[in-house]
């Protein structure tokens, strides 16, 4: 099997004459052009990611001004979600369709029509609506980024293009809580999406300018009906299953029940359907590329562990540290400073390494911090969440770029945008999947905590009679001390819970490390080029 995904590597991209890029691509840019483009990509993607965020904190207000609960008011996340995760994978079959510009600058357009549509929402229902279609034109718009980001750099610069776009990538989900709460405290909770509208109109023209003479060669292909039908069928179940799961208690509700079993039924379909098919709507023969499905793997694991730690930590602060929601960002935000300092580093020692070697690097690092936060206690200090998120900052740096380039290495230049749609696709799913694990995780574990500190919180248990004993003393009633005291209990519960699900993020973070080193990517010393060799 090892012999046949390195053979299919190798036959993944094919020679090309003396001076000339491989078919389907373009040279390089150069000088102005090249940065011009960098910086619409990057306004362009940079909005997308903070769109997808800056809601989050701002639920609460949304929901009291139109009229609905604080549940029903997550819908306006799960409905971007789920039309977002719909889309993302099918941006190789709508780039055959439109051309990688063309597709890439009229989804920004309509990113930026149906930001004012959002904000200019006259109710619950309409915010929703805007915002499926909102999530469903931004889908495209962050793998097609990626491919014209690598197009625009020569081969040996591909991993300062990957540096550079994952910049956006890993602030973004930083600044947007922040923003969001900021823009929700002073302003009118409608300007979290008009704030997109100048950001995505300069970001369109200008990728125009820079990239109208370089778009992809468009084919006419028959329209894959039922893998479509098939895809929205199991992805929006999914969605909608690990969005809602937490809050219906998972299984014990017949609607959950009844969306895993659409999900995973509709899913064995669909990879038959598109395995067969011969115009399939989403290209899963790349899985049979041993770099691709290595690296596409680690890094979606990864992200859904990493994304984990993202949501636990600031819930952890505010619902049993007493947190407020501008201090559990500041708490969070050191984490945006290495990742910014080291990202075009690793752009430079990716020209010259092993981006297996950086990836490993990236996962020690993680385990390392995972495992500092593993000894937190109620006593722990600003300080003391700070330092671990802070060094978090040298991971993202290094984990995100190297198995992007691992992922797409030895691709020829038409199979980029597909693969990168769908390596993105996979790590939106891990995220979610990440997300309502940790939450559900986090609380059942907190009970079975809970459970066993009451077992000792008891009369005739000498700390019990102690405690309770000098509550009285101050004049505190039996049952008031005992609600004290209960109250003391839940937050060390909940705390050893978020300790427990740290333990085991360290451990695999470093499992993930033996995955990795299936890959056998191409480097530039050896004329393979890595993530850009088929980008030109």
């Amino acid at each position: 099997m090892s012999a046949t995904l390195a053979q299919a590597d190798d036959a993944a991209l094919p020679a090309a004459p003396p001076g000339r890029p491989p078919e389907g691509g373009h040279p390089p840019l150069e000088g102005s052009a090249r940065a011009f483009g960098t910086i619409a990509l990057s306004a362009a993607v940079f909005m997308n990611v903070l769109d997808s965020s800056i809601a989050n904190v701002s639920i609460p207000t949304i929901a009291g001004d139109l009229g609905v609960s604080t549940t029903q008011g997550t819908w306006v996340i799960t409905s971007f979600a789920v039309a977002n995760a719909i889309t993302v994978p099918l941006t190789g079959w709508l780039t055959q369709r439109f051309g990688q510009v063309r597709l890439f600058v009229l989804a920004t357009l309509l990113f930026v029509l149906s930001s004012w549509l959002c904000g200019f929402a006259w109710s619950f229902e309409s915010l929703v609506f805007f915002r499926v279609l909102q999530g469903a034109v931004a889908g495209p718009m962050i793998p097609l980024s990626q491919a014209l980001m690598l197009s625009s750099y020569p081969r040996a610069k591909a991993g300062m293009a990957l540096a550079l776009w994952s910049m956006t990538i890993l602030v973004g989900p930083i600044a947007g809580p922040l923003l969001g709460g900021w823009i929700s405290d002073n302003y009118s909770w409608s300007w979290i999406f008009y704030i997109n509208i100048p950001i995505g109109l300069v970001a369109a023209w200008a990728s125009w300018q820079v990239y109208k003479s370089r778009d992809s060669l468009r084919t006419h292909r028959p329209i894959d009906r039922m893998g479509l039908f098939l895809l929205v069928l199991w992805v929006g179940a999914l969605q909608v299953m690990l969005d809602k799961g937490k809050d219906l208690d998972w299984f014990a509700s017949p609607l959950i029940c009844i969306l895993a079993v659409v999900s995973v039924v509709a899913l064995i379909y669909f990879v038959i359907w598109e395995l067969t098919a011969a115009h399939p709507v989403v290209d899963l023969t790349l899985f049979m590329q041993r770099n691709f499905t290595a690296g596409t793997v680690s890094l979606s694991i990864a992200y859904g562990v990493f994304f984990g730690t993202v949501v636990l930590l600031p819930l952890w602060l505010q619902n049993t540290m007493g947190y407020t929601a501008t201090w559990a960002g500041v708490a969070a935000a050191p984490v945006g400073i290495l990742a910014i300092i080291m990202s075009p580093i690793v752009g430079q020692l990716l020209a010259r390494n092993d981006p297996r070697r950086i990836a490993t690097f990236a996962f020690l690092i993680f385990s390392l911090i995972s495992y500092m936060r593993a000894q937190y206690n109620t006593n722990v200090d600003l300080f003391g969440v700070m330092l671990p998120t802070f060094i978090q900052g040298a991971a993202m740096a290094t984990f995100f770029i190297p198995l992007t380039t691992i992922s797409l290495s030895g691709l020829r230049p038409d199979r980029i945008p597909a693969a990168a749609g769908l390596t993105n696709f996979v790590r939106l799913v891990c995220g979610a999947f990440g997300t309502s694990i940790t939450t559900t995780l986090w609380d059942n574990r907190a009970i079975m905590h809970h459970a066993r500190l009451t077992e000792v919180a008891r009369p005739g248990e000498p700390a019990f009679d102690h405690i309770m004993g000098g509550l009285r003393n101050l004049g505190v009633d039996p049952l008031h001390g005992a609600a004290m005291l209960d109250q003391v209990i839940n937050q060390q519960a909940y705390t050893m819970s978020a300790t427990d699900f740290f333990y085991a993020s360290a451990l695999i973070f470093l499992i993930l490390i033996g995955l990795i080193w299936l890959a056998r990517p191409k480097t530039a010393d050896h004329g393979g080029g890595s993530a850009a060799a088929g980008a030109h």
